[in-house]
């Protein structure tokens, strides 16, 4: 009871700077609900659903990934107390994403569906597995299963450059041919933020700003209170 307490007044103390990130991330989630309160879905509500949740899951998937090199390479500390919130965001909307796939687009025809994903549409099991990999990063996400885990919690978390890398593709593999720019963009920004975690580029990068030099030191710190 006392820690669940402590869980929700921690929760509470968080600073502006996370609230107004956590519920920008959390726009397309209030969109969908208010344009299915007033049926304003469209004539194809389940296509509108997959789009918006899929393009939100990578976007904010994607702005997790940018929250260390923001903080150690740019200055930007507060980045890192953010991360942990967008990538849940991330996984909330995948989870929404895979569930409407399933359940109203493949009305829960699990046999269709494995069939698809092996022999006619790779999209589907790239974005199958991608979600697979992001769920025991979300379940282990807590300072609990971080003590527990010890340094396999860090070797475990990096499953999320995989599924990332799955993720794009899945959008890539699924998008029309002309209108592939999209997932190309996403696939870039990913690549970029793969190589800026190189060590070996990471130090042939321009000179940090002093700001960013003082705050690399204590970027690990916030990291773990961010937790």
């Amino acid at each position: 009871m006392h820690n669940s307490f402590s869980a929700f007044t921690a929760f509470l103390r968080k600073d502006g700077s996370w609230w107004v990130v956590t519920l920008a991330a959390l726009t397309p989630l209030f969109w969908l609900l208010w344009r299915a309160a007033v049926g304003g879905l469209g004539v194809d509500p389940v296509s509108t659903i997959n789009n918006v949740t899929g393009r939100a899951a990578l976007i904010t998937l994607l702005l997790s990934l940018a929250c260390t090199p923001l903080s150690t390479m740019f200055g930007f500390r507060k980045a890192l107390t953010v991360r942990k919130s967008l990538g849940l965001i991330a996984f909330l909307y995948a989870s929404l994403h895979l569930l409407n796939f399933i359940g109203l687009d493949y009305g829960l025809d699990l046999e269709l569906l494995v069939q698809d994903a092996l022999l006619n549409k790779p999209y589907i099991f790239a974005g199958s597995l991608a979600f697979l990999l992001l769920l025991p990063l979300a379940v282990t996400s807590t300072r609990g299963w971080m003590r527990r885990l010890g340094k396999r919690w860090k070797r475990l978390h990096r499953l999320v450059y995989v599924a990332a890398t799955l993720a794009v593709l899945h959008f890539f593999w699924q998008a029309k041919a002309t209108e592939r720019w999209e997932p190309a963009i996403y696939g870039a920004l990913l690549t970029l933020l793969l190589l800026v975690r190189i060590p070996l580029l990471r130090r042939k990068l321009p000179v940090r700003s002093p700001q960013a030099v003082r705050v690399a030191v204590q970027a690990k710190r916030t990291l773990q209170q961010s937790e």
